[in-house]
C-alpha cells in the first residue's frame, strides 16, 4: 500500500484459518502483522511496541474481547479498532459502537472491505481517538432489550446501518414491506442514541384525515377551523429535544409535504391558524412501505422531500429473504406469549421448518400472530408439524410453488396477492407491477448468474431498461453471481 510503509496492526483472533487470510491480504498492502490469540497475549504485545491498527474478534479463549477493551485503550488510547464476530446480533453490534470501535464486521466477512476499512482507519487515526468520558456516556446493554431479532446477514446490514447514525442526528428513512419491523428499527435508534432522554413520538400519517395531517403535525390555534376550539400542540412540537417517527410518509398529501419540506429545512414550525413560527430539535425517521420512486415521477410525492428524508435509508428485508432467522423468531414470540399470559409452547424442528416454508406476505408481524395463535391453540406444549398443520393449514412459500398448487394460473397467483395486500387508492398499478418485476428480473439474473446482458436477453428487453430498473428497485446483480 502507497504511504502505509511498515506500519504495524495488531490482530488477535483464535481462528488459525481466519489470521492466516487476514494477514495475507494485509501484507499484500504493506503492513506488517502480529498475530495472538487471547487477551493475555493481546495485552503483552501492547505494552511491547505501538501499533496503528488493532483488529479483534469478540470471543477469545481467555475473555470477552469487547468487553476488555478498556485495558486496551489504557495502554493506546489513540490506537483504532476494527471488532470481529461470529455473534451476529444487534447487541455485539451496538456493544462495539459503543467501545469506540471503529468498525463492526460480522462473520463471515468480505475481505476486500475489511482491507478498505484497514486503509481508512489508519490513515484516519489521528481524528479518530475519544476520551473514556464520551465512551462512558454511552448507555449500558441496552442494545439488548431491542426487540430485533435476527443473525442472518440481512439483518446484520441493518444492525450496522442503526449503529452508524447513533451518534449524530442524521435523518433516516426506513423502507420495507408492512410488518418488517420498521417502527423498532426507529425505537432502536431513539433508545441508543443521543437523544434517548427525549421523548419518541410516532405518528402514522396514513390513518390521520388528509384534511387533519398538518394540525396533527404542527398543532393549531383555537378557531383555526371548525372544531378547534382550544389551541393544540402538534406532533413536533410534543417530540421537541427527542425524535419523531412519521410512519407511512408516503400516504401524506401532498400540501403537507410542502409544509413538512419547509419546517426540516428551517427547523422552525407554524401552528394552522398561527402567526407566530416556533423553533423545534427534533430528529426525523421517516418510513414507507411503498415504493417512492414512480410516485415521484408521477408527482404524488416530492422529490426534493424524498432527499430531504432520505439522508440515511435503511432498508428492511422482507421475512422470506430471512428464512433462516425464522426459528429464533419464533422462540423469542413464544416468549412474549408466555409473558402475556398464555401457555408456555415449543416447537419441534420438524414444524419450524414448516414455517420456514411458508410465504409470510404479513412478514414479522404475520409470524408473530401466527405464534400466538399456536400457544393458544395448541393441546400439547410440544408443537409438531402435524399440529401445527391442523392450527394453521398448510402453505407453500409464494411463487412457483403458489402457482402449482392454483392450477399454474398466473391470474390464481395475482389473485392471492391482492387479497394479502391493503392498498391505498391510486397505488395498485404500480405495487403490483413492481410485485411481479422484482422477483422477475431476480429470476432472470439467477438464471444467468448475474449477467444483466444475457438478463436482458431472456427478459426480451434493452440492457439499459434492465439497468435503471436494477437501480429503481434497489436489486443487487452480485450477489446472483456464480462463484469461480
Amino acid at each position: 500500500m502507497s504511504g502505509s510503509g511498515t506500519q504495524a496492526i495488531l490482530l488477535v483472533e483464535d481462528d488459525a484459518a481466519i489470521a492466516t487470510v487476514i494477514t495475507a491480504a494485509l501484507e499484500d498492502e504493506g503492513f506488517a502483522i502480529s498475530h495472538c490469540t487471547g487477551i493475555a497475549a493481546r495485552d503483552r504485545l501492547l505494552d511491547q511496541g505501538r501499533f496503528a491498527l488493532m483488529l479483534t474478534d469478540v470471543i477469545l479463549e481467555d475473555g470477552d474481547g469487547l468487553a476488555s477493551l478498556a485495558a486496551v485503550r489504557e495502554r493506546a488510547p489513540e490506537m483504532p479498532v476494527i471488532v470481529l464476530s461470529a455473534q451476529n446480533t444487534l447487541d455485539t453490534a451496538v456493544r462495539a459502537s459503543e467501545s469506540d470501535a471503529f468498525e463492526y464486521f460480522p462473520k463471515p466477512f468480505d475481505l476486500d472491505e475489511l482491507v478498505h476499512a484497514v486503509r481508512q482507519a489508519v490513515g484516519q487515526r489521528a481524528n479518530l481517538a475519544q476520551s473514556e468520558a464520551e465512551i462512558a456516556g454511552e448507555a449500558e446493554g441496552v442494545g439488548a432489550r431491542m426487540p430485533l431479532v435476527g443473525r442472518s446477514a440481512a439483518m446484520q446490514s441493518v444492525y450496522r446501518m442503526i449503529t452508524r447514525v447513533l451518534r449524530n442526528d442524521l435523518t433516516v428513512l426506513i423502507t420495507g414491506e408492512s410488518g418488517t419491523g420498521k417502527e423498532l428499527v426507529a425505537e432502536a435508534i431513539h433508545e441508543l442514541g443521543n437523544r434517548r432522554t427525549g421523548p419518541f413520538v410516532a405518528v402514522n400519517t396514513a390513518a390521520i384525515p388528509a384534511d387533519l395531517v398538518e394540525s396533527e403535525l404542527f398543532g393549531h390555534e383555537k378557531g383555526a377551523f371548525t372544531g378547534a376550539i382550544a389551541q393544540a400542540i402538534g406532533k413536533f412540537e410534543q417530540a421537541n429535544g427527542g425524535t419523531l417517527f412519521l410512519d407511512e410518509i408516503g400516504d401524506m398529501p401532498a400540501e403537507a409535504q410542502t409544509r413538512l419540506l419547509r419546517a426540516l429545512q428551517s427547523g422552525r414550525i407554524r401552528r394552522v391558524g398561527g402567526r407566530q413560527e416556533i423553533a423545534v430539535n427534533v430528529r426525523i425517521i421517516a418510513a414507507t412501505n411503498r415504493d417512492l420512486a414512480p410516485m415521484i415521477a408521477a408527482g404524488t410525492f416530492r422529490e426534493d422531500l424524498f432527499y430531504r428524508l432520505n439522508v440515511v435509508p435503511i432498508e428492511l428485508p422482507p421475512l422470506r429473504e430471512r428464512r433462516e432467522d425464522i426459528g429464533a423468531l419464533v422462540q423469542h414470540f413464544l416468549i412474549l406469549a408466555a409473558e402475556d399470559g398464555l401457555p408456555r409452547r415449543t416447537l419441534t424442528p420438524e414444524a419450524v421448518n414448516r414455517l420456514e416454508q411458508r410465504a409470510w406476505r404479513g412478514n414479522v408481524r404475520e409470524l408473530r400472530n401466527v405464534v400466538y395463535r399456536l400457544a393458544l391453540m395448541a393441546r400439547e406444549d410440544r408443537i409438531d408439524a402435524e399440529s401445527l398443520a391442523d392450527i394453521i393449514g398448510d402453505e407453500i412459500a409464494f411463487g412457483a410453488g403458489q402457482v402449482r398448487e392454483s392450477g399454474g394460473s398466473f391470474a390464481s397467483a395475482l389473485a392471492a396477492w391482492l387479497a394479502s395486500e391493503t392498498l391505498p387508492p391510486g397505488t395498485l398499478y404500480h405495487r403490483a407491477l413492481a410485485a411481479f418485476e422484482k422477483p422477475l428480473i431476480e429470476h432472470a439474473l439467477g438464471r444467468t448468474g448475474g449477467n444483466q446482458l444475457r438478463a436482458a436477453q431472456l427478459l426480451g428487453i434493452n440492457r439499459n431498461t434492465l439497468r435503471k430498473r436494477i437501480g429503481e428497485l434497489g436489486l443487487e446483480p452480485d450477489r446472483f453471481s456464480q462463484p469461480s
